[in-house]
């Protein structure tokens, strides 16, 4: 059954996953050369496992054995390894089996047997598991649909793996065998299974780095000073509980103890006589490679590389930066870097600064990344400004700034966040997105209980920066952002609004809606603060204005008014300073005034967002900024975020037990810096509320799934004789409108028309009235040129448009003229789905025409799109009210519209060698649309995808 192409070495096999406990392994085909790796595995493996795995006792394998378990021909047979320092910890292989059990000798078995061994000292984190979902996903490749395996009953942790991992199967007991046969089609199950496991384990790795037991800072310089020294020092100011070593081959042999921090400091890692948990370098990119070998040989868990020299270098660096990730991945090690400034966990058990920022910064509920090292210590300066110390407003729980990012990202950051009971809030700032599908998935989670802000440069420059190699996005970045906020991504354009945003969001409950009351002691600025509401789309109340001279009972008393008036969702408290009987200021006014506040805030039931505007009051912004009077680290809002049902409700304090703490308050020099973050908050609110019901992707009795595979296949086929099907290849007219009817999605006949007669003929045909039209490239979807004729009721007035296009345009052979019955009037609509190689499938709509090519007024939507998805993407688009009734106009359609969107999305989703699908102009009618011309686009699908089995990235 093999061919000669399916036996080369399939190098896209090989992946690198994270194992249960956060370690990382290699999973690649076992080759002939590995037969010496297989036998020093095998003599490691327990009596007991060999047993299980051959249900007799083994000892050893012979030599025959050895030949057979290595030399595969990566189609009936097929091994793969998981390896750790290049030795193989465990391995899987299947052999395609006929109806009988049999080898199989016949095309068409899609069966085979799968069989595992993992050494006895790996058990237990997951290896299994991830081997099982890269054997089925090789296996689906391979055109085998179904795994059996034969387990004793006694092999308990084997029977768990196959139960476990989601597939259908059934299970059978005979001769004192248990025999499991499932099927290999991803289920809704298994998916989740995957996704749960993936989650777990990239979480774990990155806490694993946030609290390491021991830390070695790698070029630590004998004298004071110097990169390696500084984080030293950053370190221990940190108050880190656990061990610290420093190392600098030119410490003296046997160790020394580094002056004045007291720290023992040794040549290398491997004197250090103590397991080292997280290794920080700051030595040469030349000698890097040494250090990290020492490391990986040492039993180092994680690295943060300071080093720079790789890829932001050009492109030796790059390499230089691959063989660095591929180096460390080897021994099951997880990087930070290159050309990171470091990480912080102000957790009071962890206490770590492992950082080139020199002052450890307050704990509290904000998590953050960057990418960036400069914009890093803008935030964390920032954020220290806003309020200083433990419990404070503007205090953190974790720091990551991974500098080139080449392992370590903002999708591990978003996976230990998801549920971490410190952070209430994830603020990332991103300059390029490595794998931006994964991305939307875990932001879209992960937003469902808490919110994820987001701050991206690099937007418009169409590149990444120096030192990011990640796939090219070719959607603009509007759509990205359309993308983000499907995914409940709040979007923002500045670092002054990612951490405008981020103070709010940890120190506030979400608003109930977008009704604003204002308050406060000048007119001027509450007008201020009215007009920026209305501008971000809010409902303000009319403004509360106290007198000049109103005292913090004054206010105290006019927001707890506010906070208990139902009509309101939240309050912008406005205060300027005011002056005493003798004009002099009032002594403690800040303080008082922040006492105040806090006071009828934390009062009100049902909690709701307060936020401060204030001019020239510095004193207010600072006691309002630090943490309450008897307050530790600053309280959760509302407990930890869990993934359970509670993320379906806005956060609030009450879900606190006992008295409610008082409030932090985020306070804003300028009132549009206040509303915007509100309108953000209320915008992720309405967002978290419609996400408890997102819709559902609706089945069709219409829909020919099978058949269009069929075809697809068979196109795909036909065109591979003429075309490079690994690129999008156009198919013709008749094919595409063939395959589109297959999901009930019909094409209007279009009949070509070369001369007069011909399109006389199609006319009769067809049935008067008709349209004549050109569909030359350069005129096509363009009736503004003169290149399109309705209406034309008869032979006599079908010649004379035929004879004007032609005299004015061009010659018939030029402008390809077609034939079209005429369909009800309506509104020139036009959609689009592709599948961008970095973004993933997107579903795209606008108006046909200016609106959507020249004004870019489209809207965009992740496929599957559900029916709640499309309901809101028509209605997103500016020009949405010409399919409403616009101006006394016969609103159109819009449920036979919406049903088209949703038939698009399921021929794309259900079938990933549709790479693109055009549809324009669909015309949408009062009653029905119709699709006036279409194109479809295939291509063979890549070999692996984010809905294939998990791997990390390589960037």
């Amino acid at each position: 059954m093999q061919s000669p192409s399916d036996s080369v070495y399939p190098a896209h096999w090989e992946a690198d996953v994270v194992l249960r406990d956060g370690g990382t392994a290699r999973i690649r085909p076992i080759t002939p050369d590995d037969a010496q790796r297989l036998v020093s595995f095998y003599e490691q493996v327990s009596d007991e496992s060999k047993y299980y795995r051959f249900f007799a006792p083994y000892p050893r394998l012979s030599d025959r054995d050895v030949h057979r378990f290595t030399h595969h021909d990566y189609v009936d047979r097929v091994g793969l390894a998981a390896t750790v320092g290049g030795e193989f910890i465990a391995t899987v292989r299947y052999d395609r089996i006929d109806e009988r059990g049999r080898p199989a000798k016949e095309p068409g078995a899609d069966q085979a047997e799968v069989a595992f061994l993992v050494q006895d000292a790996h058990q237990g984190r997951g290896v299994a598991s991830a081997l099982l979902e890269h054997i089925a996903a090789v296996a689906r490749e391979r055109g085998i649909r179904r795994f059996a395996a034969e387990v004793l009953p006694a092999n308990s942790k084997m029977i768990k793996v196959f139960t476990d991992a989601g597939y259908t199967q059934q299970r059978t007991f005979e001769d004192g065998v248990v025999r499991l046969e499932f099927d290999l089609e991803p289920t809704e199950q298994s998916m989740a299974v995957m996704r749960g496991r993936e989650q777990r384990a990239e979480a774990r790795s990155v806490q694993r780095l946030l609290a390491p037991g021991a830390v070695a800072v790698i070029g630590t310089g004998r004298a004071p000073g110097g990169v390696g020294r500084s984080v030293l020092r950053n370190l221990l100011g940190s108050g880190y509980p656990g061990r610290v070593y420093a190392v600098n081959h030119a410490f003296p042999e046997g160790g020394t103890r580094l002056a004045p921090e007291g720290v023992p400091g040794h040549r290398s890692v491997p004197e250090i006589p103590e397991p080292v948990d997280l290794a920080v370098i700051a030595v040469p990119a030349a000698q890097v490679p040494g250090v990290v070998r020492d490391c990986g040989e040492h039993g180092v868990r994680g690295l943060v590389i300071l080093s720079s020299g790789y890829a932001e270098s050009g492109p030796e660096g790059r390499e230089r930066q691959r063989a660095l990730l591929h180096q460390a991945r080897s021994y099951g090690m997880r990087l930070i870097g290159p050309n990171a400034f470091g990480l912080i966990n102000t957790a009071p058990e962890a206490r770590l600064n492992a950082s080139l920022a020199p002052q450890m910064p307050g704990a509290g509920r904000i998590g953050l990344f960057t990418q960036s090292g400069a914009i890093g210590i803008a935030l964390l300066s920032g954020l220290h400004r806003y309020g200083p110390g433990d419990g404070s407003i503007a205090g953190i729980s974790t720091f990551l700034s991974a500098g080139n990012r080449a392992d370590l990202s903002g999708n591990d950051l978003l996976q230990y966040w998801y549920d971490d009971p410190a952070t209430d809030v994830a603020l990332l700032y991103l300059e390029s997105i490595g794998d931006p599908r994964k991305f939307m998935r875990l932001a879209r989670r992960t937003s469902a209980v808490k919110p994820v802000v987001v701050a991206k440069g690099a937007r418009h420059t169409g590149t990444a920066p120096l030192g990011h190699t990640v796939p090219t996005v070719r959607i603009p970045d509007s759509t990205v952002s359309a993308l983000m906020r499907q995914a409940g991504v709040i979007r923002v354009d500045t670092v002054t609004e990612l951490i405008d945003a981020g103070l709010l969001l940890a120190s506030q409950p979400l608003p109930g809606g977008p009704r604003v009351a204002i308050l406060g002691n000048s007119e001027a600025l509450a007008l201020l603060t009215y007009d920026a509401c209305l501008t971000e789309g809010l409902r303000p109340l009319r403004p509360h204005v106290l007198a000049a001279a109103a005292t913090p009972a004054d206010f105290c008393t006019a927001l707890s008014a506010a906070l208990a008036n139902g009509l309101c969702d939240a309050v912008v408290v406005t205060a300027i300073p005011w002056v005493g009987e003798e004009g002099a200021a009032s002594p403690g006014e800040g303080a008082d005034l922040a006492a105040a506040l806090r006071e009828a805030a934390s009062s009100a039931a049902p909690a709701k967002p307060v936020t401060v505007v204030h001019l020239a009051m510095d004193a207010l912004a600072d006691a309002l900024a630090a943490p309450p009077p008897s307050a530790g680290p600053a309280p959760a809002p509302d407990g930890p975020a869990a993934p359970t049902d509670a993320a379906q409700a806005p956060r609030t304090p009450s879900d606190t037990p006992g008295p409610p703490p008082a409030p932090l308050i985020p306070v804003y020099p300028a009132a549009e810096r206040a509303v915007r973050s509100l309108a953000q908050a209320v915008r992720y609110a309405k967002w978290r509320r419609d996400a408890a019901d997102p819709g559902r992707v609706p089945e069709y009795e219409d829909i020919e799934e099978a058949a269009a595979g069929a075809d697809i296949d068979r196109l795909l086929d036909g065109l591979a004789r003429h075309a490079d099907i690994t690129r999008s290849v156009p198919l013709p007219a008749e094919d595409a409108h063939a395959l589109l009817a297959r999901y009930g999605i019909h094409v209007r006949p279009a009949h070509p028309a070369p001369d007069p007669d011909t399109a006389v003929r199609a006319a009769a045909r067809l049935g008067y009235p008709v349209a004549l039209k050109t569909t030359a490239p350069h005129l096509r979807h363009r009736p503004d040129l003169g290149g399109v004729r309705l209406d034309l009721t008869g032979e006599a007035e079908l010649r004379r448009a035929y004879a004007e296009l032609t005299d004015f345009l061009g010659k018939p052979e030029e402008l390809r003229p077609v034939v079209q019955p005429m369909v009800p009037r309506g509104v020139d609509t036009v959609i689009r789905a592709a599948i961008d190689p970095a973004a993933g499938a997107v579903l795209s709509f606008g108006l046909a025409g200016a609106p959507s090519q020249l004004l870019g007024d489209t809207a965009h939507r992740l496929i599957p799109a559900t029916d709640r998805d499309v309901a809101e993407q028509i209605r997103s688009i500016r020009t949405a009210p010409l399919l409403f009734g616009w101006r006394g106009s016969q609103p159109v359609d819009t449920a036979a519209l919406e049903d088209l969107l949703l038939r698009v999305s399921r021929l794309v989703d259900d079938h990933p060698e549709v790479v693109g699908v055009d549809l324009e102009p669909v015309v949408v009618a009062p009653h029905g649309l119709a699709v006036l011309d279409a194109t479809v686009r295939l291509a063979r699908p890549p070999a692996t995808t984010d809905l294939g089995p998990r791997r990390m990235s390589v960037y």
